[in-house]
């Protein structure tokens, strides 16, 4: 845009933009609260009551993430020692993130980096000032929406912030949060128990954040006591923690959840959204079996984040799905590939309830499939023609408790077959670790045929 004079706006015209685009924002007309600040775009660079507003706007979600993202490039470049702008600019860096998403890679948009720079010179600046406190405030934030990329920077922030201000429940707050995206669970229930202590009033976030943490952190005690508060139906349970009456709900699971990994290996790797069987607001046990390998899977037991980061509808049903915080427990399943064929929906899937302890037939996929009879039975023979058959195929995993052996699960598989009479399951890798050396050549053959056909 263009550098040059432009007219000069009123206050009063500054506040009826400001006003209007935001309406229109929360309209979700996003496009034309874009167009609205036109004018404002080009005021900023020479009337700060303008670049304010603009701040104002991104914070109030106002505009597309990528637009505001370049807007406030536009409002750091023009303002680049503004203690008065860049501090709110630093902390409204939240509207241009999707926070819900807590295991997104760092943000390519320069404007996140440009801030921890600008502000972090600002804060040598002016250290002991009393504008001190809100650029230490904007640097956090800064730094905190930058993933693992500039945690020292994001803590002594905020640390000092507390510092500042240690009677004020907010800065301990935000340094607990920041202690939970990060898995350091234990700290988070010190930062978050002192927010709530100083906060004249029960806040819902701060209650959400301790209860959290304390569970990240093993603390049962306190987590119990923070869900009871809140009014949930809740005791003790397995695995040491809060347990309650819970619908299920999903987590998108993550390889590398932004609590467990560093500035070296930024970003969330495969990711996978699961069902689990929630045990308290959050914490669940994974009850999927995953396609790929997470190094989570079935039956672990994950802790979960409070805001979900979108709802998946199931007929009327609207289902939350959680972003992963951190794997709590690791339970070590067994796992074996399978292939196999029924008559009608769910036939081996429901072998699940006959099986020992909550060992599972999970399908992944299921459908019907065209394959030669003759290749079937014996694929070493060369048919001259191939004889047509059609079969109802279903490709998963099985899971296991680590303390069913492997004989004694596929024993079970059989008897449940068996009775069934019109089904069939080939788990070659099974049949391996059960010792059945003749069994799994067959049963490989076509596990491959169903697979692969």
């Amino acid at each position: 845009m263009s550098n040059g004079p432009s007219a000069v706006l009123s206050s009063d015209e500054i506040a009826a933009i400001a006003r209007d685009a935001v309406a229109e924002g929360q309209a979700d007309r996003k496009q034309a609260a874009w167009q609205k600040i036109q004018p404002l775009r080009t005021a900023q660079r020479h009337q700060p009551e303008a670049a304010r507003a603009l701040v104002w706007i991104v914070d109030q979600r106002s505009l597309a993430r990528d637009e505001a993202a370049d807007l406030l490039s536009e409002i750091a470049d023009a303002h680049d020692d503004a203690v008065d702008i860049l501090p709110a600019l630093g902390q409204c860096l939240e509207a241009v993130r999707d926070i819900d998403d807590l295991n997104a890679s760092p943000p390519e948009h320069p404007i996140f980096q440009t801030m921890v720079e600008k502000l972090g010179r600002l804060a040598r600046l002016h250290e002991g000032k009393p504008e001190q406190e809100q650029i230490l405030r904007g640097l956090a934030t800064s730094a905190r929406m930058m993933a693992r990329q500039n945690d020292a920077i994001a803590e002594d922030s905020l640390r000092k912030v507390v510092e500042l201000n240690p009677q004020k429940s907010s800065p301990h707050y935000n340094l607990g949060l920041f202690y939970k995206t990060r898995g350091r669970f234990a700290e988070g229930v010190t930062a978050n128990r002192a927010a709530a202590m100083l906060s004249q009033e029960v806040v819902d976030s701060f209650e959400w954040n301790l209860g959290i943490c304390a569970t990240g952190a093993g603390d049962a005690e306190t987590a119990l006591d923070v869900w009871k508060r809140m009014g949930q139906k809740i005791g003790p349970g397995r695995f040491g923690l809060p347990e309650g009456g819970y619908p299920a709900c999903k987590v998108r699971l993550a390889e590398r959840p932004l609590a467990e990994r560093t500035a070296d290996s930024d970003d969330p790797g495969e990711e996978e959204t699961v069902w689990i069987e929630r045990l308290s607001p959050c914490h669940g046990i994974i009850r999927s079996v995953l396609y790929g390998d997470l190094g989570v899977d079935y039956g672990d037991v994950i802790l979960m984040d409070g805001a979900p980061i979108t709802h998946h509808t199931y007929g009327e049903e609207q289902i939350p799905v959680f972003p992963h915080l951190a794997t709590l427990l690791r339970q070590n399943y067994q796992f074996f590939d399978f292939a196999g064929t029924q008559e009608t929906a769910r036939q081996l899937a429901d072998i699940s309830g006959e099986l020992d302890g909550d060992a599972v037939i999970y399908s992944h996929s299921e459908g019907f499939k065209i394959m030669c009879a003759n290749c079937w039975r014996n694929p070493d023979i060369d048919h001259a023609d191939h004889e047509q058959m059609e079969k109802h195929v279903v490709v998963g995993r099985i899971a296991s408790p680590p303390d069913i052996a492997p004989a004694r699960l596929l024993h079970l598989i059989d008897t449940a077959i068996e009775k069934r009479g019109t089904c069939q399951l080939y788990a070659p890798d099974l049949c391996a670790a059960a010792g059945q050396a003749a069994r799994e050549r067959i049963d490989r053959r076509r596990f491959a045929l169903l697979k692969n056909n």
